[in-house]
């Protein structure tokens, strides 16, 4: 094989064997791309040079270039050259090579996540059958910017009945989870003139980079076992999760809670795992005592799943518009369809008894959780949710990454979701809804073995 080309300007060196097949063709083209022997930018063989170089069909060639095309690493233009493409093209993975999960560690006690493995597929599968079967033909365009009146009817009744919210589907939107929320909510209160938006410290912090990339300047509030203090908070706006605080888990005290609809600010409630209480009386929304100032901000993912991307905002009669007009701009709209199987699950009753099975089988994790941990060491946030708080010493909570390498655990520190950068708490979130059933028995031993490390 010649080493170039005339036609073009790349070295076209190939690990390629001669008669074995388009798809091996494709796959050394891909790798002299990836290696950098094809350089971005750069004119590749034609078609009729490359396929009389190796011995093959032309019509061979024109199919590998169009199907390297199609996953971005040729760039094709009528009447111009095939060229690799530029450095800033991100080729779509190979169709023809295995897939290889980011996630290398075995066990996993991230928080804030679901058991995705108990999402209830067959009665999921039901209700979309039941929407395709008698839904009109409107559900597969695109949809309005607010979302499905269904869904948001369903929701106003289902909110009322289990969190005591006060909805009415004219003041719900849609979105597209907790982080779409924060982009067009940032945007909603800086067109009414807000940029200043203030979080708990601590507060998970993807939430704040969104809120900040949406205009916001980002303040922080400190939290102490009564919650947000309010008396600290002089922004016009703030996000609080009041139930069962991220990551401390600790509960807005009553006084705290008319403190905080009294403030002045406009308040962002996000009730991520407000159906999740084992332990006592569910606390009943914020946004109930001020449905004139707080947004109420719920979604699926910890219910259901997190890939199904639907969320949902209780919205003070001001703010509709505005939230309209950001959801817009953003172009993010969930699927229709999706909307309508959860309006379905919701009503047939199937999502409530989905909604009891995983709180009971959240509460037995816990209990197993909390029984096991050594006695020096005091959770916190126990009563609700899918994560319970361990706090550590600053020297323990640094050797976690090392010792949870060691244990194969994928587990998250406090401190690196503090505001202030000065003293930041210390410890651990442990998420024990994260793991299968099957695998919790084992992400728990390690996480034991990496506590007997860090702090003996």
């Amino acid at each position: 094989m010649a080493d170039s080309w005339t036609s073009s300007s790349v070295d076209a060196h190939l690990d390629w064997t001669p008669g074995s097949g388009r798809t091996q063709l494709a796959n050394a083209i891909r790798d002299a791309i990836r290696d950098g022997r094809w350089r971005p930018g750069s004119v590749v063989p034609s078609t009729r040079a490359l396929a009389a170089d190796l011995g093959v069909a032309r019509g061979t060639v024109t199919r590998v270039y169009a199907d390297l095309a199609a996953e971005g690493y040729l760039r094709t233009s009528q009447g111009a050259p095939t060229r690799v493409a530029t450095a800033g093209a991100a080729p779509l993975a190979s169709p023809d090579r295995a897939y290889t999960p980011r996630q290398t560690r075995r066990w996993t006690l991230m928080a804030g996540r679901p058991d995705v493995s108990l999402f209830p597929r067959d009665q999921w599968l039901a209700s979309t059958r039941r929407v395709l079967a008698n839904a009109p033909h409107e559900i597969f365009g695109y949809g309005e910017h607010r979302g499905s009146l269904v869904l948001r009817a369903t929701l106003a009744a289902y909110l009322g009945r289990s969190r005591g919210v006060l909805a009415d589907p004219a003041r719900i939107v849609v979105v597209a989870g907790f982080t779409h929320a924060m982009t067009v909510l940032g945007r909603a209160f800086a067109d009414l003139g807000m940029t200043e938006t203030a979080f708990e410290d601590p507060s998970i912090d993807r939430f704040r980079t969104f809120a900040a990339a949406a205009g916001q300047r980002i303040a922080g509030v400190p939290v102490d076992d009564q919650g947000l203090v309010v008396e600290k908070l002089s922004s016009p706006a703030v996000v609080v999760t009041p139930a069962h605080q991220a990551p401390l888990g600790v509960t807005m005290a009553p006084g705290r809670r008319t403190a905080l609809v009294r403030s002045g600010a406009i308040v962002v409630e996000d009730d991520y795992d407000g159906e999740f209480r084992f332990d006592r009386q569910q606390v009943g929304a914020l946004q109930a005592l001020a449905p004139e100032r707080v947004v109420y901000a719920g979604t699926a993912s910890k219910t259901l799943a997190p890939s199904l991307r639907i969320g949902w905002l209780v919205l003070p009669r001001f703010l509709v518009d505005p939230v309209i007009a950001a959801v817009e701009d953003t172009g993010v709209v969930p699927p229709m369809l999706n909307q309508l199987a959860l309006a379905d699950l919701i009503s047939s009753g199937a999502f409530d008894r989905h909604v009891r099975r995983g709180r009971l089988e959240y509460r037995s994790r816990r209990d197993r959780l909390v029984a096991a941990l050594p006695a020096h060491l005091k959770p916190r946030g126990i009563s609700a949710g899918l994560q319970l708080f361990v706090p550590l010493s600053a020297t323990a909570e640094a050797a976690v990454p090392a010792s949870a390498a060691r244990h194969s655990l994928v587990i998250e520190p406090v401190s690196p979701h503090a505001i202030r950068a000065e003293d930041p708490l210390t410890g651990l979130m442990i998420g024990y809804a994260a793991p299968s059933k099957p695998s919790f028995g084992g992400a728990l031993a390690a996480l034991l073995a990496l506590l007997r490390d860090v702090a003996p």
